[in-house]
């Protein structure tokens, strides 16, 4: 993956007057700075002061960095072309991270250029993009970069921010209005796989509590990545909750898992998702009738 602004030949867009969601987000700046100084933006709540250059578990400081900046079409059909835009740093270790010699470490990357990169979207934009999207990594812990970007953006861009749903209120709070969208990655149906597998304890308590919110105040799409050995244990439960707490919300179901980062190490995460596991987890999800998208 490219590591830097992808080639931009149109000529550069005029500055946008500010709107609502920019008005809302500078407004908000000075709170989500002071946030850091006592960081409880993720479920670990650390309480770190990250102003002063102390890290917790993310590894992140006061600034955040990019590893990525192009138009992407491998999202939602409803979202793409998107200009996804790619934060450094994330607060899980999933043992199977696409990214994870970027993601796992916040300090990696290049310095988030705000002017540029909101150029770049609006020129995305202008070619035919979509929406815009903030992922990681986990853009959440770095909600100053979030806000700060979306001040730069017109409220015609449709934001979506793709996120491991594990954030706090502390956050949610900051956040609320600033995206269109939210796609939430429900990676575990259960305490104990996320234990094992991303390093995070009272995991499913955190994330469906942001689902909630996310339906209410947001567009919400619900993604799962299939894992290898987890259709019972982990799509299971997924789907049944979903079907008891959000019926009809969108859910996205991916099958497309390959063995990445430290996955090849262990089974049955270093194989493919076979096609008998594919064809059972969507059946369950008819069972349950969740709204499948593509």
């Amino acid at each position: 993956m490219s590591a830097t602004l992808p080639p931009v030949t149109a000529p550069d867009l005029p500055e946008t007057k500010f709107g609502a969601r920019a008005v809302l987000a500078l407004r908000r700046m000075q709170d989500a700075r002071e946030a850091l100084r006592c960081c409880n933006l993720c479920a670990h709540r650390c309480g770190v002061d990250r102003l002063a250059g102390v890290s917790g578990l993310c590894g992140a400081n006061s600034h955040a960095n990019y590893f990525t900046a192009q138009l992407e079409v491998a999202d939602e059909l409803e979202l793409v072309p998107t200009f996804a835009i790619a934060l450094n740093g994330c607060d899980l270790r999933c043992k199977f991270c696409i990214t994870g010699d970027m993601s796992w470490h916040s300090r990696a990357g290049h310095p988030l250029d705000t002017p540029a990169l909101a150029n770049a979207a609006r020129q995305a934009m202008a070619r035919g993009a979509r929406s815009i999207m903030v992922l990681g990594g986990e853009p959440t812990i770095h909600v100053p970069a979030l806000l700060e970007l979306a001040s730069a953006l017109p409220d015609s861009a449709r934001l979506v921010l793709k996120t491991n749903g594990h954030c706090t209120p502390d956050a949610r709070v900051l956040l609320d209005g600033i995206f269109d969208d939210w796609v939430v990655d429900l990676k575990f149906g259960n305490d104990a796989c996320a234990g094992e597998l991303a390093r995070i304890q009272n995991y499913l308590a955190a994330v469906h509590g942001n689902l909630l919110w996310a339906a209410v105040h947001s567009r919400l799409i619900i993604r799962h990545l299939l894992l290898p050995g987890h259709v019972e244990c982990c799509w299971i439960p997924i789907a049944r909750w979903i079907a008891g707490h959000l019926p009809g919300v969108k859910v996205s179901l991916r099958d497309s898992y390959w063995p990445a980062w430290h996955a090849r190490r262990s089974s049955p995460l270093n194989r493919l998702v076979s096609p008998q596991e594919s064809a059972q987890a969507k059946q369950i999800a008819a069972d349950y009738e969740l709204n499948l998208i593509l």
